[in-house]
């Protein structure tokens, strides 16, 4: 069978990437196998345009919040399923001098687009602990990742564009113009493959920076009204249920969730909410983060047609449509990359 582009893993960064190729009218085929470790299943899933302990934007907030929100529901739309909750985020203050800075700054246009509101007293004392009041921010919420992924995969599935097994590096043949993996010859190869890049001998060179996370699933009485983001996060899922996360560990990278994750997330949420609770469940995941945090988009140095869309680390939801789109424009000669995802920059490592 011959196809324009192979995509090896179909997590978040494959997934979103597939739909924008096939959009642009390219003939696509996905490699994944499902029971292989799969980040973008277990991920807070948050899109955040206020972020970190500093409270700053996102970095290049502008351009992935302006197209990511309409993607997603574009999404929705096509494939009949619901997976994206545009629900406020609420960050407390920590401080009255935290405060009168937001103030300050909502009024900027560098973040008036994502402040819905500044509180300057205290809100939902039954919900969270903010003496300071908190920001609330706008264009923000959180996708269902599990829906999502599993949504599109079944899109897939029906129109015959996925082959569910691990990518085998010794079915891989280069032709004169094209790459032949078993019965699939296509002219471009992309990898989408998550943390498995690291034992992908064509890309193993690019400096990741592998980062475990954990998260607590919760079963509560209370159902918060918004998002909670200070420290950790606290997403209402729905039913009772709220998923709690994350914490970032680059020395035990594997799926297991751990204890000390556990007392840690605890010792967090603790100091945010107000509301009792009982842990239902816990999971683990290893997402493909980068040295410099930012992605590797590009082609190899050597290897003409095979390409990498990974290393989109904490922010995947924020950052593959916008850089799918991307891609798919660059790869048609219509564009250029960003320099600061194109894998050029670390072509000294190669």
């Amino acid at each position: 069978m011959r196809v324009d582009c192979l995509i090896v893993g179909a997590g978040i960064a494959g997934t979103v990437l597939a739909d924008h190729l096939i959009k642009a009218g390219k003939k696509v085929m996905i490699l994944d196998d499902s029971a292989l470790p799969n980040s973008s299943r277990v991920a807070g899933g948050l899109y955040n345009p206020i972020t970190g302990r500093k409270m700053v934007k996102t970095w290049n907030g502008d351009a992935l919040f302006d197209y990511l929100i309409p993607y997603y529901k574009g999404l929705e739309s096509d494939l009949s399923a619901k997976f994206l909750y545009d629900v406020p985020i609420y960050r407390p203050f920590f401080s009255i001098e935290e405060q009168n800075e937001w103030m300050a700054k909502s009024a900027e246009s560098f973040y008036a687009p994502y402040v819905k509101e500044v509180k300057t007293r205290p809100q939902w004392p039954d919900e969270v602990q903010n003496p300071h009041g908190g920001l609330l921010l706008d264009k923000s919420g959180y996708l269902d990742t599990a829906t999502f992924l599993d949504s599109y995969r079944e899109k897939l599935r029906q129109e015959g564009q996925l082959i569910e097994e691990r990518f085998n590096s010794d079915l891989l043949v280069k032709k004169e113009t094209a790459w032949r993996y078993g019965a699939i010859e296509c002219e471009q190869l992309i990898f989408c493959d998550g943390r498995l890049a690291l034992e992908n001998s064509f890309f193993s060179w690019l400096p990741f920076n592998l980062v475990k996370g954990e998260l607590l699933f919760l079963k509560t009485n209370v159902m918060p009204r918004v998002i909670y983001n200070r420290g950790v996060f606290v997403i209402p899922l729905g039913n009772g249920m709220c998923k709690c996360g994350s914490t970032y560990d680059h020395t035990d990278l594997n799926e297991i969730p751990t204890k000390k994750a556990r007392n840690e997330l605890l010792e967090r949420v603790k100091k945010l909410i107000n509301f009792d609770f009982e842990i239902v469940h816990q999971k683990a995941g290893v997402r493909p983060a980068t040295r410099d945090r930012k992605p590797f988009i590009g082609e190899h140095p050597k290897e003409k047609g095979m390409w990498i869309f990974n290393g989109l680390g904490t922010k995947g939801v924020s950052l593959a449509p916008y850089y799918a789109r991307q891609l798919v424009r660059h790869m048609d000669g219509k564009g250029s990359l960003d320099d600061e995802v194109n894998i050029e920059r670390f072509f000294s490592l190669f």
